[in-house]
């Protein structure tokens, strides 16, 4: 027996040993929630890939577009800290539902933006309506599957957030050049609001919904955090609870550094390969699609090689993430914008790295499923709050300083440093 893991107490059913029919539910949720997340980025960062053609129509600036796109961020972070909260009272997937509905709205309502705050205002909005198609997701998984499985349930969660990469980056561009940036805005995100609709009648919330026990951890990790979260389900206590660990505040710090370079190539990688490189929409398009290609394969081969390798230990896959990652970055930032063969290693090898990361098995592990859907909220707040400010940050940079795209890079690439050193004092 791993000397993490113990037998449960009370004399109840490990996740081993719960039934045929206890398992296929679990993958029918893990699938569906699969399906409806691939296509999810469709409603979140098409605005992202666009930039280029707002800024022409508009007449207004990456540093305005980036203002913009930083409150969405931001807007996601608010959604992130709350929507956990309100799917651990009012149930995950009506939560989750009126995410997807939202996105779709509010996304049809930016199409219609003519000025910066009239696009602001509803591209803020989106970012806080779809916050709430993650962490109630998060909670939904953490009831059906185990701790000793996280690892790479997450990993092809992240995997479906990365063919929606795929998805966004073939798509958006596609529709812009054909129909305008503001179909492009308008019809793609309905298809999240429809996947919402569909997963709410596919899923349960928690086995007892369908009849079935819930499973006993009989990880030490995860023993530890579900039996210290008793009393602390409810209300602030929950966030208090959570953010006076150490370890998981430090996970948050992580996550906040990972979504600097994750969704600072989303942001600055389009315009950077048309300005600094020379390409036009839809060569940009094919030449960016490398890193979402990168990114798709990365969740679960982190996620595997974690429970596999390191008996779910995450920390040991972030710190080779964060260096590899790194490697890649000062690999765009030094070479010319202008090399296609150069920009597509480079893209492919940071979205797979950058993205290998495991950082939100590690919140679930350090919260246990009753908080889960709270602290995976919790997580990637930061993570947006962070995203947010690179949003901001590096569009000023890049027009502020001489060579400032190499800067751009070359910061993102010195994060992935600080988020090692970070992390391995976590070792969890």
């Amino acid at each position: 027996m791993n000397p993490r893991e113990s037998f449960p107490a009370d004399g109840g059913a490990t996740y081993g040993e719960m039934s045929a029919l206890y398992h296929t539910w679990k993958w029918r949720i893990l699938i569906a929630y699969c399906v409806f997340y691939s296509m999810n980025y469709m409603g979140r960062f098409n605005f992202s890939i666009i930039q280029s053609e707002i800024i022409a129509d508009l007449g207004i600036t990456r540093a305005d577009t980036g203002w913009i796109n930083s409150w969405m961020f931001w807007g996601f972070a608010f959604g992130d800290f709350v929507h956990g909260r309100f799917a651990e009272r009012y149930g995950y997937r009506r939560i989750l539902l009126l995410g997807a509905i939202g996105t779709g709205l509010f996304n049809v309502i930016a199409s219609f933006g003519t000025t910066i705050n009239t696009l602001l205002v509803p591209w803020a909005i989106v970012g806080f309506v779809n916050a709430a198609t993650w962490a109630p997701g998060i909670g939904i998984l953490a009831q059906w599957w185990g701790r000793r499985e996280r690892g790479r349930v997450m990993g092809l969660v992240g995997t479906a957030a990365g063919f929606a990469m795929l998805v966004v980056w073939i798509v958006t561009p596609w529709v812009a050049a054909s129909y305008g940036w503001r179909a492009a805005l308008r019809y793609p995100p309905l298809v999240i609001s429809l996947l919402g609709i569909v997963f709410y009648f596919v899923a349960r919330d928690k086995p007892s919904d369908v009849g079935l026990p819930e499973y006993v951890e009989s990880d030490e990790v995860s023993i530890e955090a579900e039996s210290s979260s008793e009393g602390s389900e409810h209300g602030i206590r929950a966030y208090l609870h959570l953010l006076s660990n150490w370890r998981f505040f430090i996970a948050c710090q992580v996550k906040g550094l990972d979504n600097v370079v994750r969704y600072g190539i989303v942001s600055w990688a389009p315009l950077y390969y048309i300005h600094a490189g020379g390409m036009d929409l839809r060569e940009m398009g094919w030449v960016t699609f490398a890193y979402p290609l990168g990114y798709m394969w990365g969740p679960i081969c982190g996620g595997y090689i974690s429970d596999k390798f390191f008996h779910s230990n995450r920390s040991r896959v972030i710190v080779i993430s964060g260096f590899l990652s790194g490697a890649a970055l000062m690999g765009i930032a030094l070479s010319p914008a202008n090399s296609i063969p150069l920009a597509v290693f480079f893209l492919i090898v940071g979205g797979f790295f950058v993205n290998m990361s495991p950082i939100q098995a590690l919140a679930v592990d350090l919260a246990g499923r009753k908080l889960a859907a709270t602290a995976s909220g919790v997580l990637d707040a930061h993570g947006y709050l962070y995203g947010g400010a690179q949003a901001w940050f590096f569009g000023w940079l890049s027009l502020a300083v001489p060579n400032g795209w190499f800067w751009v890079f070359t910061i993102m690439a010195a994060t992935r440093l600080i988020s090692v050193a970070a992390i391995s004092r976590v070792r969890a």
